[in-house]
């Protein structure tokens, strides 16, 4: 088996039962038995457990922030529907038989007081994750901060999902996040309006 392969086999091993069972839980051996490799295969790919965990994270946050993404371009619509197809991914998502929530907020759980690496890795997915609805916010037409509170109502969708087993909390995200993208657009609305009323009154035409 070449190096792509093995690597591919057991972070595939370690997804399936870091995010299943939880990282601290799982050992090194049980990831070696379920990919298939040697221990020593194991180790020269990965020296470590955070090695190893750091690599299982970055791989998600890959096709996760991808799968989203193409679900959004597939939505198509205007640029306040592909804010909502956001939510409407989620809802999916929440309803798969293995959703077990957040992978980075549950490995930062376990091991990011102790683990940098761990602790880093979670950080960039959530900066990543604002950033992209921070990039459809603006596109929408909302004003600054919006796509900070689009993320901030994902994630509580994501941890209200994970306790209640439901999907019901995207849906209630989805409707607040139009509501918040309706409010701004006619807030939008009444400034050109009194900028325009302004200007009349002052002779000034734009």
């Amino acid at each position: 088996m070449n190096t792509d392969a093995a690597r591919t086999r057991i972070l595939d091993a370690a997804e399936e039962l870091f995010y299943a069972q939880g990282v601290q839980t799982v050992g090194m051996d049980s990831v070696r038995t379920t990919a298939g490799v040697t221990l020593r295969r194991l180790y020269q790919l990965f020296p470590s457990k955070d090695d190893l965990v750091e690599a299982y994270l970055e791989r998600r946050d890959r096709r996760w922030l991808g799968e989203l993404a193409d679900h959004v371009d597939a939505a198509a619509g205007t640029p306040a529907e592909r804010v909502l197809a956001v939510y409407d991914w989620l809802a999916d998502w929440f309803a798969r038989p293995g959703f077990r929530g957040c992978a980075f907020v549950n490995s930062y759980g376990e091991l990011g007081a102790t683990a940098p690496g761990v602790a880093a890795a979670a950080r960039r997915h959530k900066e990543a994750l604002r950033d992209y609805l921070t990039g459809l916010a603006d596109d929408a037409g909302g004003p600054a901060g919006t796509g900070v509170r689009l993320a901030l109502l994902a994630e509580g969708a994501i941890t209200l999902a994970t306790l209640t087993r439901t999907p019901a909390p995207a849906t209630e995200a989805r409707e607040v996040a139009r509501l918040l993208l309706a409010n701004a657009g006619a807030n939008t609305a009444a400034d050109a309006a009194a900028d325009a009323a302004a200007a009349a009154s002052t002779g000034v035409t734009a």
